[in-house]
């Protein structure tokens, strides 16, 4: 055995499979890790409140080193668990996947109108979709020790985020749901484009990126349902607004509480006033 399939073996140790919201002697690692989400989501809010564009750009590029190195182990644990033939469902490109490379070019480029996007696009579509898994994990817990802190800190880093992004003073109103859903859209295009290309040419194992290969069913809740009902490219347009919709929740959210915090009075001046 060599080292690095030493080190794999070590990473490859297994645990009873979380669950949530039992006792906590049974569901004591979803608690674990939705507290530290929590408490990782209140210090990247005050870091960002105030941040400049720079550091905003460093904050999305350290996020994104820290997903793609974890996505780096996750895909060479499955692979060495298979015999180092590759599982084509680990496929780093679904929809949870997609924050890390968006982060990464929000790091990286120094065009404002691409950067926001990708800021829209994970202050939304990325909130939701790490939210979500963060409070509702079931799915992706398996009995791998080094997969379920994968899972936890890469979903969990997608909420920290996307808080942090509708927390600062980066411009979001309501029209930027309309970058954020050109973003997904794009994505959504390159998985399906992926989808045809396994479909045709490779044809190994299972290959659903998105969940939107017609080759296989939906299990989306509610989507799952319209699927069958519908032609393939009407499901993909439902499937899309449907995102953008939840998505635009998200933003709604913020407007909100940033309207609300614009009619409370400093307390600067609220003292003023009670003095005179």
């Amino acid at each position: 055995m060599n080292i690095l399939e030493t080190i794999l073996e070590f990473l490859n140790h297994d645990m009873r499979t979380p669950v949530s919201y039992q006792s906590f002697s049974i569901s004591w690692f979803h608690y674990l890790a939705l507290t530290i989400a929590i408490i990782c989501s209140v210090i990247a809010i005050k870091k960002l409140k105030n941040a400049s564009d720079q550091e905003v750009k460093r904050f999305l590029l350290g996020f994104s080193i820290l997903l793609l190195s974890f996505e780096a182990y996750k895909q060479l644990i499955f692979s060495y668990q298979q015999n180092w033939n590759y599982p084509w469902y680990i496929f780093p490109f679904q929809f949870c996947s997609t924050p890390m490379y968006v982060g990464l070019i929000a790091g990286l480029t120094n065009n404002v109108k691409v950067r926001q996007a990708c800021i829209n696009f994970l202050g939304t579509f990325g909130l939701f979709a790490g939210t979500a898994v963060m409070l509702y994990p079931n799915d992706v817990f398996i009995t791998t020790i080094g997969i379920n802190i994968q899972t936890m800190i890469h979903h969990g880093s997608m909420m920290v985020v996307g808080m942090a992004l509708l927390a600062s003073k980066v411009k979001l109103t309501s029209r930027s749901i309309l970058s954020a859903t050109l973003i997904f859209t794009i994505l959504v295009s390159i998985a399906i484009g992926l989808n045809y290309i396994h479909n045709t040419y490779i044809a190994d194992g299972t290959f659903n990126m998105f969940f939107i290969n017609p080759l296989f069913q939906n299990h989306l809740p509610v989507l799952s349902i319209i699927e069958p009902l519908v032609p393939h490219p009407v499901f993909v347009l439902i499937y899309i607004v449907g995102f953008a919709f939840v998505a635009y929740l998200m933003l709604l959210i913020r407007i909100g509480i940033q309207t609300v915090s614009l009619m409370i009075p400093p307390k600067a001046k609220l003292v003023k006033r009670s003095i005179s």
